[in-house]
């Protein structure tokens, strides 16, 4: 796998002295909430904001359902749709 390094995020220190977090902490958290908001905003793929993360599939839902985000997250039009293939499915194996 070939990474990038993105630019360098500046904060300053009584931010981290306010989280408690050295700066290896607060960059592997702020890696894990874009993440989450990518995926969240439908513009990472499950495995891809795992894969971003260092995490398994898993891992990534069990970590999205501790921070209370939605793992399948379909409006009412999806859930539809999604009825109306089973539904199709149902019928075609009869």
């Amino acid at each position: 796998m070939q990474t990038v390094a993105l630019p360098r995020i500046e904060v300053d220190h009584s931010v981290l002295l306010s989280l408690k977090n050295s700066a290896d902490e607060l960059a592997e958290k702020m890696k894990l909430y874009t993440a989450m908001t990518l995926y969240r905003k439908q513009q990472l793929s499950l495995g891809k904001a795992a894969q971003m993360c260092g995490m398994t599939r898993l891992d990534f839902i069990e970590t999205l359902k501790r921070e209370g985000v939605a793992v399948f997250d379909y409006d009412a039009a999806q859930i539809g749709e999604i009825a109306a293939d089973a539904d199709s499915l149902a019928n075609m194996m009869r």
